[in-house]
């Protein structure tokens, strides 16, 4: 991980790739991970990733002109997204190659579909699947059950990236709830 010393507070239990690159003001919530070629810059405001949250491959989170970047609890945020000054609510989850812009805000318990371009400002309300360019609320539907157990899954799959494991067993996918004990 690449840390200019001004890095503000990651919690003990968070993972972070060390291919990651982090600039700035940033907390990483425990349990939270941070995974390979990551850039995360903050030279003004503050990023915040919530607890058990994940950033995955080569997404780029960077702060707005007047707004931060916040992303909430138990959140996914999949492989390619670019977050740009905006806040995600907790248990969403950011699909593949999403790019979100300043000053937007998505819901908890909410789905942004892959490729979507959320516009500067778009306000989405909880419980909402997001999809298009410009992204608009396609469906209603709490998901916030579904997104916290894709969440749970990086989690675990964080603490065995640091343990050295890199492979997840039967029981890992039990005590996330992916599949029923025998």
């Amino acid at each position: 991980m690449s840390d200019r010393g001004t890095v503000k507070n990651i919690h003990k239990t968070a993972w972070v790739h060390d291919t990651a690159q982090l600039y700035g003001d940033i907390t990483l919530g425990a349990e939270s991970s941070v995974w390979p070629n990551v850039v995360m810059r903050s030279e003004m405001h503050h990023i915040e990733i919530g607890a058990r949250s994940n950033i995955q491959d080569f997404v780029m989170v960077h702060v707005g002109g007047t707004t931060p970047t916040i992303v909430g609890d138990d959140c996914s945020i999949t492989h390619h997204v670019t977050l740009h000054g905006c806040t995600i609510g907790d248990r969403c989850l950011i699909g593949i190659n999403v790019t979100i812009m300043d000053g937007a805000q998505i819901g908890d318990n909410s789905i942004v579909a892959g490729h979507a371009i959320v516009s500067e400002n778009s306000l989405f309300p909880p419980n909402s699947i997001i999809a298009g360019a410009p992204a608009k609320v396609i469906k209603t539907r709490d998901n916030g059950a579904a997104n916290a157990v894709n969440a749970a899954f990086y989690s675990r799959n964080a603490r065995n990236y640091a343990a050295g494991i890199h492979r997840l067993n039967e029981q890992d996918l039990i005590d996330v709830g992916l599949i029923a004990p025998k």
